[in-house]
């Protein structure tokens, strides 16, 4: 229902216009706690996780909307109703991105951007402006649509009134025409864009998703059955003979850099297809750390090649760490334990953006939830990834709606960076997306279940090497959403100071 989001903020903007700053932020403050309470409810469904880390997490994620309340009040109070409209998908956008942003906290999930995933021909201006550009357009046309709530409010008022006067000026339909002028836009560039035909050379990939419990995951006891699970996966896979076949995230139930039976029959396995394997496993650290604490795990992808004796040379070690779940940030500055908080795991995260070499193409991947974070994806592409890969395990959420909400925001990687992205899950949506944000090719029974599923997803894809504007440039709408919010603030401040 990605349609609704061109409206939904209409009622909480007309509502904010006129407020005073305090009387916005708290109205802000309600709405941004329900909505990121609602949309995250999904995490209840971790081990530790408890109502009240729910209701802190509410309570953090909530003072975004709040302050787009005490801002957009303050500029409304000051400089009037329409400037504070006009200043609306500005300030919106500066504080989504901060939020994507900030600290350990970091969370670009959720955006309203992220609302138009299955419509292709609104969301090819990722490749320009990225998502926060959606974000952008989505915020300005509810702008536009508050502006005529108003407008026709003080029609109606005339009306009962009898005042004489002009109802509305000239002026106040700006921001609707601007609004009407930038859909016309982005959809006439959506479809000449998406109607394209994508061509090269192309590359046959197959994912495997093993469909393997969280609860057998670690346990020692089925260590030889999942193995043996994932490799009757792969030898049907192979039937195709696709040049890469993908196991999702800590697939392999043990380290490779630890364990030489799971190493040797690894190899072995590569040795029998004679195609390269792609695969998700725990690592060690190669050094002690400094202060002699024991070695602690890396959440790693290998790629293993025919005939190569050491498989392992070519790895990436996931850095954007899952905070409370692989590692507890600040833990020696912030008291977690007052508030019960704790860690699954204690994981160290990697530091190279590292790009893998394939047969004349070169990949990268992402682990997890690190697909969600536009620069991490952009950097891989900067240095020279033809096409991106995302191993995931989301078997700990359940049949919720993270998955979904997951393989949403996978969409947007593709288009800002004009790339294929091959999503391969434990138990999630394993799917391939296509630079435009189609999806290609996913892995679901008959009656259409797509969770929870084990089997094999076989297609090609095109290795590509341009780069999009967003590529090179990153998010420069997001630098002059900041300017113009400051340009507002400093206006609505001297008025306030003039008067």
């Amino acid at each position: 229902m990605g349609f609704v989001a061109w409206i939904a903020l209409v009622p909480l903007l007309v509502a904010l216009a006129g407020r005073s700053p305090l009387e916005g932020f708290v109205l802000a403050y309600v709405f941004g706690m329900l909505f990121l309470a609602g949309i995250f409810h999904w995490i209840l469904q971790i081990p530790y996780y408890r109502w009240y880390h729910h209701l802190l997490l509410a309570v953090y994620f909530g003072l975004y909307p709040a302050l787009f309340g005490l801002a957009l009040g303050f500029i409304s109070k000051r400089l009037g109703k329409t400037p504070a409209l006009w200043a609306a998908p500005f300030l919106w956008v500066a504080l989504e991105y901060l939020r994507g942003n900030f600290f350990f906290l970091a969370l670009p999930w959720g955006l309203i951007g992220h609302s138009q995933h299955r419509y292709p021909a609104v969301i090819q201006i990722a490749a320009l402006f990225g998502t926060y550009g959606i974000s952008f357009l989505i915020v300005l046309v509810n702008a536009a649509f508050g502006a005529a709530v108003l407008i026709g409010t003080k029609f109606v008022r005339h009306q009962i009134d009898g005042t004489h006067g002009a109802a509305f000026k000239k002026a106040d339909l700006a921001l609707p025409i601007l609004a009407l002028l930038g859909i016309a836009g982005a959809l006439l560039y959506g479809s000449l864009v998406a109607g394209r035909p994508i061509s090269g050379e192309a590359v046959r990939v197959a994912m495997v998703q093993g469909n393997i419990e969280q609860a057998k995951k670690w346990d020692p006891r089925f260590a030889d059955q999942i193995l043996q699970a994932y490799a009757d996966l792969t030898l049907r896979a192979a039937n195709d003979q696709p040049e890469l076949i993908i196991w999702p995230e800590t697939a392999v139930p043990g380290s490779i850099s630890l364990d030489p039976d799971i190493h040797d029959r690894l190899k072995a396995l590569v040795a029998e297809t004679a195609i390269p394997l792609l695969v998700g496993s725990a690592r060690h650290q190669k050094f002690q750390e400094a202060d002699g604490k024991r070695l602690r795990p890396m959440n790693s992808a290998f790629l293993l090649l025919p005939g190569n004796e050491k498989p392992e040379l070519q790895q990436y070690d996931k850095i954007r760490l899952f905070p409370f779940g692989e590692y507890l940030p600040c833990k020696n500055i912030i008291p977690w334990q007052w508030i019960r908080v704790s860690s699954l795991s204690e994981y160290v995260a990697g530091r190279r953006h590292f790009v893998f070499r394939l047969a004349g193409h070169r990949f990268a991947v992402t682990i997890c939830w690190e697909n969600i974070f536009p620069d991490l994806v952009r950097q891989f592409v900067k240095n020279g990834a033809d096409f991106m890969v995302n191993i995931t395990n989301e078997a700990r959420f359940g049949r919720t709606a993270a998955p979904y909400q997951l393989a949403a925001i996978s969409v947007f990687r593709a288009v800002e960076n004009r790339r294929f992205v091959i999503r391969c899950a434990n138990t999630g949506i394993t799917c391939i997306i296509d630079p435009c944000g189609r999806v290609t090719a996913q892995l679901e029974t008959e009656d259409g279940r797509q969770l929870f599923v084990r089997g094999v997803v076989s297609e090609k894809i095109f290795p590509l090497d341009t780069q999009t504007l967003y590529t090179r440039y990153g998010d420069v709408v997001v630098a002059l959403c900041f300017a113009v919010v400051l340009i507002f603030l400093t206006l609505a401040w001297m008025k306030n100071v003039s008067h």
